[in-house]
């Protein structure tokens, strides 16, 4: 395992983060509680030490799963982390695949705290971010009760989760620069690689603050999960609603970079992984892990040498350019705060073009 400390603060973490979003929903198969304690306690074993949970995650099931395993390694072995902001006690959900109430008022936020805390059973949180916060709820209380919750030592440092889809540019832009976060969180991967790639670069620039990659194998595309263009995906799975040419020319991309992969003895989504990590301020990264072998495999990506110059340029030239497969590869579109569509087409901006 490796470890990276998150740029301009004390906090050290892993680079293979143990995101236990799939404990709370069905989208990637049942896990009874003993299989998900299990499964964290083999992480940390093998040397994962940055967890990553939310209070919405099975309206909290995933957070009293990870108390066990609090119990297990130790608390002060572990770098703890949840989010905040969805109110499932006045709004449960539902097993459709929607939106639910969000409260980012001084009032719910240090309730859904407390909450958190009770359920991890621990008095503090290593990170705590705000899930899926959007621009019309930066509101100025929420920002000054992180400040009051860091000076009563219930959080060490705080930053913002983006989402649920990829995109929301704005939000991770506000979060650093003028919000001075210690993280942001977003969906990024070597077939998705901006705004992440932006963050990581904004971040680098400002010396304060780290980005954590999640869905790092774009949907499970990198994992080989797919043999198929034509799959069909179950009812309750998620990523029937992705765009088809996501599907046909990602099983495309797979085979250009299959042989770059195996050239330096790595599977695809251990490549894909190794990418991420040629970012400095890319301090975790938290892929889908349902077994073991998941477990087993992106360690030893976490300790593989670093890709070479030659390779990353390589790899930088095929995103540019689509993969030279034409428009129907680009990347999807994100989702915008500020264009009337709420869409935006995915594209790279160098960071001074931004700032202005």
């Amino acid at each position: 395992m490796q470890y990276r400390t998150i740029p301009d603060t004390d906090l050290s973490v892993s680079v293979l983060g143990f995101g236990n979003f799939v404990f709370g929903t069905n989208w990637w198969g049942d896990f009874s509680d003993e299989r998900g304690v299990a499964l964290q306690n083999f992480a940390f074993d093998k040397g994962v030490t940055f967890f990553d949970s939310a209070a919405a995650y099975g309206n909290g099931r995933a957070e009293s799963l990870l108390a066990q395993t609090i119990e297990y390694a130790g608390r002060e072995n572990l770098v703890i982390s949840t989010k905040f902001g969805y109110d499932f006690y006045s709004d449960p959900g539902d097993s459709g695949h929607r939106e639910r109430k969000q409260d980012f008022s001084a009032k719910f936020v240090r309730y859904d705290l407390e909450q958190s805390l009770l359920r991890l059973k621990t008095d503090y949180l290593d990170l705590y971010q705000a899930h899926n916060l959007k621009l019309p709820q930066f509101q100025d209380e929420l920002f000054e009760l992180m400040d009051k919750l860091q000076k009563e030592g219930k959080v060490r440092y705080w930053g913002v989760a983006l989402g649920p889809a990829i995109g929301w540019r704005e939000e991770g832009y506000e979060s650093f620069r003028g919000l001075d976060a210690d993280v942001v969180q977003t969906v990024f991967n070597l077939y998705e690689q901006d705004p992440g790639r932006e963050f990581c670069e904004l971040a680098q620039r400002r010396g304060h603050g780290g980005v954590i990659a999640r869905v790092p194998t774009n949907s499970g595309i990198l994992d080989e999960e797919f043999k198929s263009p034509d799959h069909t995906f179950p009812p309750q799975d998620h990523r029937k609603f992705r765009d088809k040419n996501w599907l046909i020319y990602g099983l495309k991309k797979n085979e250009v970079i299959r042989p770059m992969a195996q050239a330096v003895n790595l599977s695809i989504r251990q490549f894909a992984f190794r990418w991420l990590l040629s970012f400095p301020t890319l301090v975790s990264i938290e892929p889908n892990i349902l077994t073991e072998d998941d477990i087993t495999e992106f360690c030893a990506a976490a300790d593989a040498p670093d890709l070479d110059e030659n390779t990353l340029e390589a790899l930088d030239t095929l995103y540019a350019n689509d993969f030279y497969m034409g428009q129907h590869a680009h990347p999807c579109d994100w989702k915008s705060s500020v264009t009337p569509t709420g869409t935006i087409r995915s594209e790279y901006h160098p960071i001074q073009s931004l700032e202005k």
